[in-house]
């Protein structure tokens, strides 16, 4: 075992018996030691019951014959960080979690690893902790929060991106403000990562793809009893991939890969998955290339239309059956790799055996298909040498190909208070730049403004385009992690007011309409702002940051 370098012997006398002062006997410390990374809070929804999930891991794992040994580490809600300098701080938590991990772990030679996320950035930190230890490990999520119901008509469900849209349609003056807050009372109705198929239920349902959870880690909701019967398989069945020496580097194959990008446009995931789905590529040395999501979206059908693009929420996945399902879908099809090795110790096609889809209208077969290409889709040209990202799967048919006059914005708040005050016009491409990785820094989520525009009406006419990124919740033809962002010198930077912006999302491309003889022009004559932070981590982060097309890791 790892753990011997730090518990055998008589020279580790001391060691054990500071292990001994917590508490654990000579039997315990003979054991594996399993490390359980916790990121529990009282800030976060999808966080608050992970205790309740640690303490189910802790008994699988003493089920099984291992020690668990647990320690925590940060997250940031992306829905209270919203709109303000907080979000600067989201993407850049990232790191810090897989940094934090690594070090614990190695310090204290862990022989496998249980990870405890839920949301957002914790989830892809935490997958990258994964990759770079390479120790034996299972991802268990908190699982998902249940929709809330509409206070007017309860058949309908609500979610968080129901109450973003809802201010815009009270500034719009056709909501009022006491309707406005009835749904915000229904919107988030229990714990667990908001209801949609936003970024935190994207990258837990993709961690379940790509073959690091168990079944059923995307889908089941967080108040369900079957989700702490979850938390104890993955305690038992990390010590039984510590016995076998099952690590990651034997999951996160090319093959692994391929299905979880395939799974993703199968769901219409947030755009935020091409990030992190990089991110962790490149802890395994496997650079992603962005051509090769247009390749995976260009022959695996959208099946699910899930919030923000659709009426369905992720407890209607679970119960139509869930990630197996669709994977089961997409396998009968041709179009995954059914041989490639899991957290179950068993490979791809044997987790499906049992497989079914309960509701083929949450879960749609091939031949009826919501669109016939996938979720997501990378758009290149004279505005993104380097590309951009879109969920193609969540555009109105109208604005798949739009041509506009740019209205430029050097930050997300100028751009929300011109939407708010309806100077945005029917037609416009919203360009919000200066919010990339370095520039932001941290590469704000722009769920503000274009909730602003779904709110006042303007998300089938009005597209929005930015160096910054979007969350899962958003919808309408918002375009993201435009590369190199503007303050890197990409062509962001140059574009003025009026400027013709054209966008064809089918032809995968995005065209500022000017000559090169005027771009070098305005190039020549442009100086890169001051740094918006310059004191504290993410003064260091702007500094080290890479673009968005590498997944916005860090240098070096």
């Amino acid at each position: 075992m790892k753990s011997d370098m730090a518990k055998q012997g008589i020279g580790r006398s001391p060691h054990r018996a500071l292990l001994k002062g917590i508490g654990y006997t000579d039997d315990e410390i003979r054991r594996p030691l399993i490390g359980i990374a916790n990121s529990v809070n009282t800030i976060i929804p999808g966080h608050v019951n992970l205790n309740q999930i640690s303490e189910a891991v802790k008994a699988g794992i003493y089920m099984a014959g291992g020690t668990p040994v647990e320690f925590g580490t940060i997250g940031v809600c992306d829905g209270i960080a919203m709109g303000h300098e907080g979000m600067k701080y989201s993407l850049g938590s990232r790191e810090l979690i897989a940094d934090s991990i690594e070090i614990v772990a190695t310090a204290h030679a862990l022989d496998a690893m249980v990870m405890i996320p839920n949301c957002d950035k914790i989830v892809p930190g935490m997958l990258m902790a994964a990759a770079r230890l390479d120790l034996p490990t299972v991802v268990i999520s908190g699982g998902p929060m249940l929709a809330g119901r509409h206070p007017e008509n309860p058949k309908d469900k609500v979610d968080l991106i129901s109450v973003f849209e809802s201010v815009g349609k009270v500034r719009r003056g056709v909501m009022s403000e006491e309707e406005l807050c009835d749904i915000e009372n229904a919107a988030c109705p229990t714990c667990g990562s908001c209801s949609g198929m936003f970024t935190a239920n994207s990258m837990n349902c993709l961690t379940e793809a790509i073959g690091l959870g168990l079944p059923g880690n995307g889908t089941i909701p967080a108040v369900m009893s079957a989700r702490l019967r979850l938390a104890k398989q993955a305690g038992m069945q990390v010590v039984a991939l510590h016995n076998e020496g099952i690590i990651p580097s034997r999951i996160l194959t090319h093959q692994a890969f391929e299905n979880a990008l395939c799974v993703d446009m199968a769901l219409g995931c947030s755009t935020n998955t091409v990030l992190h789905i990089a991110a962790l590529a490149h802890e395994r040395g496997m650079p992603l290339d962005l051509n090769r999501i247009n390749a995976i979206s260009n022959r695996i059908p959208h099946l699910c239309s899930l919030s923000p693009g659709g009426a369905h929420h992720i407890e209607d996945l679970n119960n139509a059956g869930g990630i197996a399902g669709v994977m089961k879908i997409l396998a009968e099809a041709g179009l995954i790799d059914t041989d490639c090795l899991t957290v179950t110790g068993n490979r791809v096609r044997d987790n499906l055996e049992s497989a079914r889809v309960i509701d083929p209208e949450v879960i749609r077969p091939v031949d009826r298909a919501y669109h016939s290409y996938g979720g997501l889709a990378v758009l290149f040209g004279n505005l993104a040498p380097n590309g951009c990202v879109v969920k193609q799967s969540a555009v109105a048919d109208q604005m798949m190909q739009h041509e506009g006059p740019a209205r430029v914005f050097n930050s997300e708040e100028e751009a929300s208070e011109a939407i708010m005050a309806g100077k945005i016009n029917k037609g416009d491409v919203v360009v919000i730049r200066y919010e990339g990785p370095m520039g932001g820094p941290g590469m704000r989520e722009m769920l503000a403004p274009t909730s602003a525009i779904a709110g006042m009406g303007l998300d089938g006419n009005v597209a929005l385009i930015t160096d910054g990124r979007f969350s899962g919740g958003t919808r309408g033809a918002a375009i993201g992690h435009i590369s190199p962002e503007a303050m890197q010198k990409g062509p962001l930077a140059i574009v003025e007011e009026g400027d013709p912006v054209a966008i064809d999302i089918p032809g995968k491309t995005i065209t500022l309409k000017l000559g090169n003889p005027e771009i070098e022009k305005r190039f020549a004559g442009w100086q890169a702002p001051a740094p918006k932070i310059t004191r504290g981590y993410m003064a260091r982060y702007a500094k080290q940051v890479t673009s968005a097309d590498k997944g916005a890791v860090l240098k070096g």
